[in-house]
């Protein structure tokens, strides 16, 4: 007699065992409880309702349709206020808090990073030098994240303002040597009041100009003076140190020739709103030594930047507000990693966090995606850079035009499609309006133009949208108001597919997620989510928020399917036009290729992120690929190689180094 084989339980099949009876007594528990509502009222009715939710939402069968939200279980050590995330090529994230919107750890010079390992779900505290708070970020070519500047003075509303400040000029006559003058130096104006600087500031030489002597005129010496800008504040509180004039101030301290040669001139000192305060400050991370490295500073102090790679793998640094709290209007600065060093670029205006994506010849398309500062009639209108003459061509057809702040954007995939599609947003400043357009731009065409996209399911601001392996882009998140007010967090999320250009129900989250919210791709396909700084905690406004720190994982329905792709291995190198084999992959059950760059994102904007399709072939039975030619396509530095069969199932991703 022949015995059936015994088969034994997998460590799957023991899991599913185990959740299909947590169902189960889910669904009793359920049961029970309506049983009970006719007793209990609405609240016995809410009850059944959650648990209901809660076995839907486990179901296998409601996962491979809509994926599934896990909350990350981070020590309470380590969880800190988001306000950056940045996947680094060693598969592990970047987290960047600066002070984290709170003015009490600027005060005291708590500045934090976490580095969060997703694989083994580790943290790490990393040192931190500078308030990193509202920075720029972008992936250098080497692999190392630069990071520019940050947070210098918190923003001072009417009311809140104690002493009087704004900007003053401070000149230097003297040809012969430049001056620096240490924060705390005291400048005193011609009716005795007096202010002192709050940061160091370095005025240049004068300038010399000699006109020889000629037959007709004598030898001539002329000097301009040269100037720097630096804030200032009374010495004393209230009224007493405003001054509505423009006036000369002498330097305290200085005396004969140097008190005739270095002075300071300013307008208006008052008691008026003071705006964030950007840094100067440039670090580039080390993914490898887990470390901030100090590099040359930028020429202007930048608070809510963007910094866009270029072809060359130069990084490219716009807008921000300056040293004085004003919006840069169009001073903009190119980093060359390989001399640490900056230099002047093109002068261009744009509101802050710009969102500007590196397209075909090395151009820059502005989608006209911005976060929060700048005039509504300037800078926003959409269109095609030339970084090299400084040429702007609009690109025109969208719709809602002044309700881009705070939408989204991303170059659709894949990325030689060269389409981008923008994605919500809301009006300027604190407005209460919010937008569900989205519109797409065909940057191909031989004149480029926005036409509509689907609408989302409503008005969304500071929605976070990540590109997929299998071609598609998630979104979740925002509010339909100004930081979540009256209780406006969207727990919705969806798949937007170009291929059909219409968007799918996915898994809702269960935490909001708006203001300084970040969101992006994993090597293993999942999406991790982080950050919420919504601005009260009720639908009445009365309670103050409180920043959320959970880091929230989605598992997409892809990953709920039987068979994946044997994964490449790695990590690679490959040159422009190379062809990479994979040993190990069946290039049978491979279908795609895409080579998708790591995310650098902060207030709703990472112009980091693209998918670049490869072409394929079979050399041997293994899957062969060929990066592009392209740098403005596939710009120098790691990217994840992820590989997907028919279905649309990718590989986990192994790491590439495009040199």
């Amino acid at each position: 007699m022949r015995f059936p084989r015994k088969r034994f339980p997998t460590a799957r099949s023991w899991a599913r065992f185990r959740a299909n009876r947590k169902a189960r007594k889910a669904v009793l528990g359920a049961g029970a409880t309506l049983a009970l509502i006719a007793a209990n009222g609405p609240a016995a009715t809410g009850f059944a309702e959650r648990a209901w939710h809660e076995y839907t939402i486990n179901q296998e069968s409601y996962k491979i349709r809509y994926g599934h939200w896990d909350v990350v279980d981070v020590p309470s050590r380590f969880r800190i206020n988001a306000i950056h995330a940045a996947l680094l090529h060693t598969g592990k994230v970047l987290l960047i808090a600066g002070s984290g919107n709170d003015e009490k750890n600027f005060r005291a010079g708590t500045f934090q990073s976490v580095l969060w390992d997703p694989a083994r779900n580790t943290f790490r505290e990393i040192d931190t030098p500078k308030d990193m708070f509202c920075s720029g970020h972008a992936q250098l070519p080497d692999g190392r994240l630069l990071v520019a500047g940050g947070t210098a003075r918190y923003e001072k509303l009417t009311g809140d303002v104690k002493r009087a400040g704004g900007a003053m000029l401070v000149k230097n006559e003297n040809p012969d040597a430049p001056r620096t003058f240490p924060a705390g130096t005291v400048f005193v104006g011609s009716t005795g009041k007096r202010y002192r600087t709050l940061l160091p500031v370095l005025v240049p030489r004068a300038k010399k100009n000699v006109v020889e002597r000629t037959d007709r005129a004598p030898k001539k010496v002329t000097v301009t003076a040269a100037q720097a800008r630096v804030y200032v504040e009374a010495v004393t509180d209230g009224e007493r140190g405003i001054t509505q004039t423009a006036d000369q101030y002498r330097v305290q301290g200085l005396r004969g020739r140097d008190a005739q040669d270095l002075y300071g001139l300013a307008a208006k000192l008052g008691l008026d709103k003071k705006d964030f305060q950007g840094l100067k400050d440039a670090y580039e991370f080390d993914p490898v030594a887990e470390r901030y490295v100090k590099v040359d500073p930028m020429s202007e102090a930048r608070w809510y930047p963007t910094l866009v790679t270029l072809k060359d793998g130069r990084v490219l640094a716009v807008s921000g507000l300056d040293d004085m709290g004003e919006i840069i209007p169009g001073k903009n600065e190119i980093y060359d990693p390989r001399t640490h060093k900056w230099s002047p670029g093109p002068n261009r205006y744009f509101p802050t966090y710009p969102a500007l994506f590196l397209t075909a010849g090395g151009r820059l398309f502005y989608s006209g995606s911005n976060a929060g500062y700048g005039p509504a009639h300037a800078g926003r209108t959409p269109g095609l850079w030339n970084v090299d003459t400084n040429a702007f061509v609009p690109v025109p057809g969208l719709e809602e035009q002044d309700m881009t702040e705070t939408s989204a954007s991303v170059l659709l995939p894949p990325a030689q499609d060269r389409k981008v599609m923008i994605m919500g947003g809301g009006g300027v400043g604190e407005s209460h309006e919010s937008t569900g357009r989205t519109a797409i731009a065909d940057l191909r065409a031989p004149a480029p133009h926005y036409v509509p996209g689907p609408d989302l399911p409503q008005g969304t601001r500071y929605l976070n949208a990540v590109l997929t392996p299998d071609d598609r882009v998630f979104t979740s998140g925002g509010s339909s108001d100004y930081r979540g007010k009256r209780g406006s967090d969207i727990l919705r999320a969806q798949f937007y597919d170009p291929r059909t250009r219409a968007f799918e129900t996915a898994a809702a989250p269960a935490v909001g997620r708006d203001y300084h919210a970040e969101a992006l791709l994993l090597p293993d396909g999942r999406i991790a989510v982080f950050g919420s700084n919504p601005l009260f905690a009720d639908k009445d406004d009365t309670r103050m928020g409180v920043f959320e720190k959970r880091i929230e994982v989605y598992t997409p329905p892809y990953l709920y399917r039987a068979h994946r792709p044997a994964p490449p291995t790695g990590p690679l190198r490959a040159a422009h036009g190379a062809t990479l084999v994979l040993p190990g992959t069946d290039a049978g059950e491979v279908a795609t290729a895409r080579l998708m760059r790591p995310s650098a994102v902060t207030h709703a904007t990472d112009v980091e992120q693209r998918s670049v399709a490869l072409p394929l072939a079979n050399r041997g039975g293994a899957v062969a690929v060929t990066i592009p030619q392209d740098p403005s396509l596939v710009p120098g530095g790691w990217y994840m190689l992820f590989l997907t069969d028919r279905a649309g199932t990718p590989s986990r991703a192994a790491w590439v180094y495009v040199r």
